[in-house]
């Protein structure tokens, strides 16, 4: 059922459904994405770049296996898409005022932001693939076919965590300037500390934070979803720990986002 909208002279229209309003978002959302060349280089070309680099010389074993090598390259793509390109395309469209037009129409609020997201975890389910079939062709790894669904599908988990953080972050740094100075910062940190959480080379300390960050959970789920580890009780720890930062940062997100710039 749908409201009725009153026109002048007396004529009324159904107002649009929730449903209606977001596939035109999606759709409209998708065709900027699509436009959008930076975007598409964060989105295949640095993973892709990284996964045929950490391939190349005689010490390429030094750096990890072949799993590890995709979780490399997926973690870095996932980082770019969620936490860096998502937070400057929302604050950028939040200066120019975009969010603030669209508010006003018979949208719902929350499918604004919903769109969003639909588009994101799109784009990482097209990137996932994208990466997994240049390691299968143009690499030599493959996986058996069940691994393939479950990296996958860990992926777009760990998009929801680092779609959370770039909403925290969005919702928190109301300047664009400031919020890409944060941006830079912490996209070597998300990164980084995925490396070391089955290392101790630098301390107990270093392995213990990095293993239970969002970049060390999404790399020990990785890591169990191509069969280069077992599925274990800190698997299951990384899963609950996913949801946790997923729910945690969306929350702050939400709460503090504001949807015109100040």
């Amino acid at each position: 059922m749908t409201d009725d909208v009153i026109l002048p002279h007396g004529r009324t229209v159904a107002a649009p459904t929730w449903s209606s309003s977001l596939k035109v978002l999606v759709r409209a959302d998708s065709t900027a994405q699509v436009r959008t060349s930076l975007s598409l280089v964060l989105t295949f070309a640095l993973p892709l770049i990284l996964l045929v680099a950490t391939g190349l010389g005689k010490n390429s074993a030094v750096l990890g296996g072949p799993a590890f090598r995709i979780s490399l390259a997926l973690t870095v793509g996932l980082v770019s898409i969620g936490t860096v390109g998502y937070s400057l395309a929302i604050a950028r469209d939040r200066d120019t005022g975009v969010f603030q037009r669209l508010r006003v129409t018979p949208a719902p609020t929350w499918t604004i932001m919903a769109s969003r997201w639909i588009v994101q975890l799109g784009a990482v389910l097209v990137m996932a693939i994208v990466v997994l079939v240049v390691a299968a062709v143009f690499v030599g790894i493959t996986l058996p076919p069940q691994n393939y669904l479950f990296t996958v599908l860990v992926a777009l988990l760990g998009s929801a965590v680092f779609l959370s953080i770039g909403q925290a972050i969005v919702g928190l740094i109301a300047s664009a300037d400031t919020l890409n100075a944060a941006g830079r910062l912490l996209y070597v940190p998300l990164i980084g500390l995925s490396l070391f959480g089955d290392s101790d080379r630098l301390g107990m300390t270093v392995e213990l934070v990095s293993r239970w960050s969002p970049g060390g959970c999404l790399e020990t789920l990785l890591s169990a979803a191509m069969g280069a580890t077992a599925w274990s009780g800190q698997s299951w720890g990384a899963l609950f720990a996913s949801f946790g930062y997923t729910v945690v940062f969306a929350v702050i997100g939400i709460r503090w986002f504001r949807w015109v710039a100040h």
